[in-house]
């Protein structure tokens, strides 16, 4: 499993990379053709990964309630953040990678409610929610880099 912890580090990095340079305004902007922006982005990041993990582990996500109510599946941006809550998002973003893995190699991770994604992948179990949840940071990071052409 330290290869799936490494992957979702070494994404989040390049998430952060992406940020570089940008302005309030610009992680803000939602393109033509597109339905978020990047701070919905990845603030998305941090609530799915927290929602796959804890919440269908049974346990409390390590994220504001509030934060995962405007951020989860099939929300759209509607928060503008400061620059204080933003660096708060990005500090989750950084943080909670390393704190799933000491929590998976405590095995505080007994339980686990099956969740059918919507790309049609049932996910049965931890190890099968954090190899999910690589591709799904994938897929978002690209879509940021998308975003970031249109600025």
């Amino acid at each position: 499993m330290n290869i799936q912890f490494d992957v979702l580090r070494k994404s989040r990095e390049l998430v952060l990379k992406e940020l570089e340079g940008l302005t309030l305004e610009q992680i803000h902007k939602i393109p033509e053709g597109f339905k978020n922006n990047i701070a919905w982005n990845v603030a998305h990041l941090v609530v799915t990964q927290q929602l796959l993990h804890y919440k269908l582990s049974g346990l409390n996500p390590l994220c504001p309630d509030d934060l995962i109510e405007a951020h989860r599946k099939g929300t759209v941006p509607t928060k503008t953040f400061t620059e204080e809550e933003f660096e708060e998002v990005k500090d989750l973003l950084i943080g909670l990678p390393d704190t799933l893995q000491e929590d998976f190699e405590a095995g505080i991770f007994e339980n686990y409610t099956e969740y059918p994604t919507s790309t049609g992948y049932v996910l049965k179990n931890i190890e099968n929610s954090i190899s999910f949840n690589n591709f799904h940071e994938g897929i978002h990071y690209g879509i940021i880099r998308s975003i970031k052409k249109f600025l």
